[in-house]
């Protein structure tokens, strides 16, 4: 086994000798860790906790310690974890709680991304992608290839369908359809000129007077995108940061928000 000289591994932990136990990371007891695992470092696991073999974590994850409950009160629940999961930097997954079972798992083959968050009594399946901090209370259900999108908070006892998609910043508070795309509204619109940051930063008063012009043409016309563009075009004397914001617009590939 590779251990690092500064982890400190409980002597009750089952640790497969093809491990790779990195720097600083903690390994308490009751905690079994399976064929060809790697702790890159910073990582802590308590237990009761078992975890499958090819397992990468990556710093700072926190795995199988106690669930935030204020009904727990030190129990030995479980955590169970499968293979082939990659598991990012600040990821906390908690043990289950008496009153859900006992048990939180995660399947096999998921990319479980920072700072997501898999509460007391979760059940993850497999091939499930969780984006950047996603966060899901407890007792949750994730179906087998789901995708929860990044800054998704999910009210506990929700069931998340197979294949269903949800997007980023949507927050989840009943159970999301099989093979659906869930996503809130996206309210987003530019509300004009940042002119406070620009005199700031020093633009004279003319470059904020023009791109101001350019705003109200873009935003607050009656012309679509492209005529508001040509309009702009035609305009002599424009300067170089309203070629700029042409330029961007013409080459965005996703659309602008106006």
């Amino acid at each position: 086994m590779s251990v690092h000289p500064t982890a400190i591994l409980d002597s009750a932990a089952k640790i497969h000798p093809s491990c790779k136990i990195g720097p600083y990371c903690t390994i308490g007891a009751n905690v079994e860790l399976g064929e060809s695992c790697e702790l890159i470092s910073h990582v802590a696991i308590d237990g009761p906790t078992k975890i499958g073999g090819h397992n990468q974590f990556f710093p700072f994850s926190s795995i199988g310690l106690a669930p935030q409950d204020i009904s727990y009160q030190g129990e030995p629940t479980r955590l169970e974890i499968g293979d082939h999961n990659v598991i990012r930097e600040f990821v906390t997954i908690n043990r289950g709680t008496v009153k859900g079972g006992g048990l939180t798992r995660v399947g096999s083959y998921n990319l479980i991304m920072a700072y997501t968050h898999i509460a007391h009594d979760c059940a993850i399946g497999n091939h499930v992608i969780m984006a950047n901090a996603a966060t899901l209370g407890g007792h949750v259900t994730v179906e087998d290839w789901a995708t929860v999108g990044a800054l998704c908070p999910v009210h506990h006892f929700v069931r998340i369908g197979t294949h269903a998609f949800i997007g980023g910043g949507t927050t989840i508070t009943r159970d999301v359809l099989p093979f659906s795309k869930t996503a809130a509204e996206r309210g987003t619109r530019a509300y004009g000129l940042n002119a406070v940051g620009l005199e700031r930063r020093g633009f004279s008063k003319d470059r904020i007077r023009k791109i101001h012009h350019a705003y109200k043409v873009l935003l607050a016309s009656k012309l679509n995108t492209a005529q508001a563009l040509e309009k702009l075009k035609s305009e002599p004397d424009r300067g170089k940061d309203i070629d700029m914001l042409i330029g961007f617009v013409e080459t965005s590939e996703r659309g602008v928000i106006k």
